[in-house]
């Protein structure tokens, strides 16, 4: 996605043209949708997009770099989520220059709020399973069918939706791929009530919802590559380095009209996706509760240190690959499944820590500020919510062992189970 034209000549030269035009352009008055407008449009807020589509051409980690330094200048940085992570760099991948002068707008100032409409009730982990179907009609796509597990529904304008277009081909080559405006009649979002009292995940009801041919991405029937350069961003995409807005994008969450400067502080509003619990403060709060001499805590505090370590240096090594225009096989399927034995381990040992005292929790501000204050941990609410949190990420984005299908597929040469999906219709596949 990048292309170095007209780029700066290194680090240096670009984060002092960077620091210029940040002197003379932030202001903390304006409101966060003009000041994304300002930023994307200037290049800045996504650097290594290429420079015809809102970037500079620049490698990812420089990206990186320019995110952080717009953060320590005290401005808030580039809109996050589904759309500048997963949609636009799609959309760069597969898409017409007409659709991108379209689309990549709305997503690099946070106009946009994309959800992802791929997983359904029977096509989770057999997504090329999905039912969904998309039926031509004119100019336009009818599209009948139910989605799941869909993180954000409820602030998005937009979406991605993968829907079978045809059932008389194997069921890979019967997908399409397209963006679709969600907040129309015949698309029901319902929001999923979790066990952490959130709702980040919601069911959705597409019935007789349209969608223009314009919005078929990458062509007729060849929506599994489509989605599967999504997948890759969202499953092992790693971090350039950067520093993320924590400000929701799109008309819906109510964040584009406030004040640009109320955003440029740390993060005071819990994250909608809880990272792992950190080992250091797991060994604050056992030195508290006095269970720091216990050996197997002790021993898990370390692996959960050992393990967060190591997903640093994985990170610095995938920046450096990035940076030379080559990657590793597997790399993001070993990652995505590190970091989701990271959210195992750093559950089992905040509870080892925590003992009966983590059978506890509130639903609301007034009971958790309680909590806190009869159990002295200050961030108790938060642990215990990433705890319970943590058996989500094993599964969403792709499961563990479709995360070590792909490894033994894909990177090892291993042998497919045998089956006949890739041979029969998907009409007359008994599974479907």
């Amino acid at each position: 996605m990048t292309d170095d034209t007209d780029a700066p000549s290194s680090t240096d030269d670009i984060l002092r043209e960077l620091d210029g035009w940040l002197v003379e352009n932030w202001d903390p008055n304006l409101p966060l949708g003009e000041w994304w407008d300002r930023l994307a449009r200037s290049g800045w807020a996504f650097a290594h997009y290429p420079v015809a589509w809102f970037g500079k051409g620049v490698a990812p980690a420089v990206a990186g770099a320019i995110s952080r330094a717009v953060a320590a200048f005290g401005a808030p940085t580039a809109p996050a989520g589904f759309a500048t992570g997963m949609a636009a760099p799609t959309l760069l991948d597969h898409g017409t220059d007409e659709q991108k002068a379209r689309h990549l707008p709305g997503m690099v100032t946070g106009a946009d709020a994309f959800c992802q409409l791929f997983s359904e009730p029977n096509a989770g982990s057999d997504l090329a399973g999905l039912q969904c179907r998309a039926t031509r009609d004119g100019d336009w796509w009818i599209v009948n069918g139910q989605k799941v597990w869909t993180s954000q529904g409820q602030i998005a304008n937009k979406a991605m939706l993968v829907a079978r277009t045809n059932v008389d081909v194997p069921k890979h080559a019967g997908i399409s791929y397209f963006f679709i405006d969600v907040r129309q009649p015949g698309v029901e979002i319902r929001p999923l009530r979790e066990m952490t009292g959130r709702a980040i995940f919601n069911e959705v009801f597409l019935t007789d919802a349209r969608i223009h041919v314009d919005d078929l991405i990458g062509g007729e029937g060849n929506g599994w590559a489509v989605a599967n350069t999504t997948l890759a961003y969202e499953r092992g995409r790693l971090s350039t380095g950067g520093v993320s807005s924590w400000a929701s994008p799109g008309p819906i969450a109510g964040d584009l009209e406030r004040p640009a400067g109320e955003f440029s502080g740390p993060r005071t509003v819990h994250p909608p996706f809880p990272p792992p619990v950190r080992a250091k403060r797991l060994a604050e709060i056992a030195a508290q509760f006095g269970r720091d001499n216990d050996p197997f805590i002790r021993h898990d505090i370390v692996r959960l240190h050992t393990l967060e370590q190591l997903a640093f240096m994985t990170g610095l090594r995938a920046r450096a690959l990035a940076a030379r225009g080559t990657e590793l096989p597997g790399l993001p399927q070993l990652t995505k499944m590190a970091v989701n034995h990271q959210h195992r381990l750093g559950r089992q040992a905040a509870f080892e820590v925590l003992k009966e005292t983590g059978t506890l929790f509130a639903y609301d501000e007034a009971d958790l500020v309680q909590l806190q204050e009869l159990t002295g941990v200050a961030d108790f609410g938060e642990i215990i919510e990433t705890a319970v949190f943590a058996a989500a990420p094993p599964i969403y984005g792709g499961s563990d062992q479709i995360q070590r299908n792909i490894l033994a597929e894909r990177v090892l040469g291993l042998p497919r189970e045998p089956n006949d999906d890739r041979t029969v219709a998907f009409k007359d596949l008994r599974a479907n």
